[in-house]
């Protein structure tokens, strides 16, 4: 089934997507909503839930609104709480060991992969979605159904969204470098690289433990390349010739890069890209849309002069792309399931959901195929490869299964450990490579 823009926007959501609904009518929505859902909340529920702090105002506005008008419309209170990426993991597990924690999680990538089965199933909330929305991307079945276990192929979790990580570059210092347009291939990219540092409008990318930016461009180098962690039967793969390769050109990057990458988080490099102390990196397009919404003088003329480009190709001659994925969970410990359920249901409506992905103002890119209609990737040319997220991504756990082990590896940081390791000399290329795969193989025996 295709969906059109004129046909996304009937029944009342053309409001939504082009301006967002007002309180009001978002209200009066949710009510209508309500009285038809197959889910219907438990009396008096209280649901606590637990998501990745804001990286665009926008999209934060548009949440708490979703959040107010399901809290009247169904007689729920939602608690939400935000923390930085780095600790919703951690915070996650320690619910799921102890039993005792938030109703709902938002976390990144395969974090419900560590413990699906104190889980609840979420196969009808995401068959509900699907059907109505066009199907989900290929990316979100594999994140969202458990592998083996006592949920095998159920949904143990609903994909939200995809935060689409690129290439964010300043157009003048490229320009300046003696480039017309951003480099296709990895060769380009390290020979801008090094003409930027040698212009004093350097580039930097994260290599030290942030779960966002340092995951998504270091497992793309590593697969751009042709390496993989696994193989498609979880064989551990890691110490090959094109590791090897990848890890040499990793370290002729970061020789080109800013001081101070091997102890960046996820937010380092969007503080030193609107300082103007950065002028290439990977992010997703939240330094672009801090920037315009600034209303700053030279954040502005930063946005101005900024633009964003897909990873480059690299020997493996197609992309290769790691975006970050933000699904949705339930606890089985949760005294207010349904309720949890028609929320996560009534977030994905398209009255609700289309402002909330304009509010995220290309921050975030949908899972559900209908929402490609979105006016969003059409308003701002800067914005166009973001849409693309969700599709050009393989799963975090590249060739193999996603499931626990592969959000093990992931949350250990074994990709992230072995390019730093090798970048910065605490290993030689052998060492570095013979930790990762000691490592990988603790976790897939």
């Amino acid at each position: 089934m295709t969906f059109s823009r004129r046909s996304l926007l009937k029944g009342g959501a053309g409001l939504a997507a082009l301006a967002g609904l007002s309180s009001e009518a978002l209200l009066d929505y949710a009510k209508a909503w309500a009285q038809t859902a197959q889910w219907k909340p438990e009396a008096g529920a209280t649901i606590n839930l637990l998501r990745w702090k804001r990286f665009v105002q926008g999209e934060e506005d548009a949440f708490v609104k979703i959040v107010a008008a399901f809290e009247k419309a169904n007689n729920v209170k939602i608690n939400v709480t935000n923390e930085s990426f780095d600790d919703i993991q951690p915070k996650a597990s320690v619910a799921a060991n102890t039993g005792v924690g938030p109703d709902i999680v938002w976390p990144l990538h395969v974090t419900p992969h560590l413990f699906p089965d104190k889980l609840v199933d979420m196969t009808d909330v995401a068959e509900y979605l699907g059907k109505k929305y066009g199907g989900w991307v290929p990316v979100a079945e594999l994140y969202g159904k458990a592998k083996g276990g006592a949920m095998n192929g159920k949904w143990i979790c609903v994909p939200v969204a995809i935060n689409g990580g690129y290439m964010n570059y300043r157009i003048k210092a490229m320009n300046d470098a003696g480039f017309s347009k951003f480099p296709d291939k990895t060769d380009g990219l390290l020979e801008l690289c090094k003409a930027l540092k040698a212009k004093g409008t350097p580039a930097g990318f994260a290599l030290g433990h942030a779960s966002g930016d340092a995951n998504a461009w270091l497992h793309w180098l590593l697969w751009s390349h042709g390496a993989f962690l696994v193989d498609k039967d979880d064989k551990v793969i890691i110490n090959s010739p094109e590791t090897a390769k990848a890890l040499e050109y990793c370290k002729a990057l970061y020789e080109t890069f800013i001081p101070g990458t091997p102890s960046w988080n996820d937010s380092n490099n969007n503080k030193a890209f609107l300082s103007g102390e950065l002028y290439l990196t990977a992010n997703g397009i939240s330094i672009y849309a801090a920037a315009k919404a600034s209303g700053d003088a030279k954040q502005l003329a930063i946005a101005e002069d900024m633009d964003h480009a897909f990873f480059p190709l690299g020997p493996s001659g197609k992309p290769a792309e790691l975006q970050l994925a933000f699904p949705l969970m339930v606890f089985k410990y949760s005294k207010a399931p349904q309720a949890c359920k028609a929320f996560t249901a009534f977030m994905l409506e398209a009255n609700q959901f289309n402002p909330w992905l304009e509010g995220a103002a290309g921050y975030l890119t949908h899972c559900l195929n209908a929402y490609d209609a979105n006016p969003v990737w059409t308003a701002d040319p800067k914005r166009a490869p973001f849409r693309e997220a969700a599709k050009r991504t393989l799963p975090i756990s590249g060739l193999g299964s996603v499931g626990e082990k592969a959000a093990t590896a992931v949350a250990d940081f074994v990709v992230v450990d072995m390019f730093a390791n090798y970048c910065t000399g605490r290993e030689d290329l052998k060492g570095a490579i013979a930790q990762a795969e000691r490592q990988a193989k603790r976790i897939y025996r």
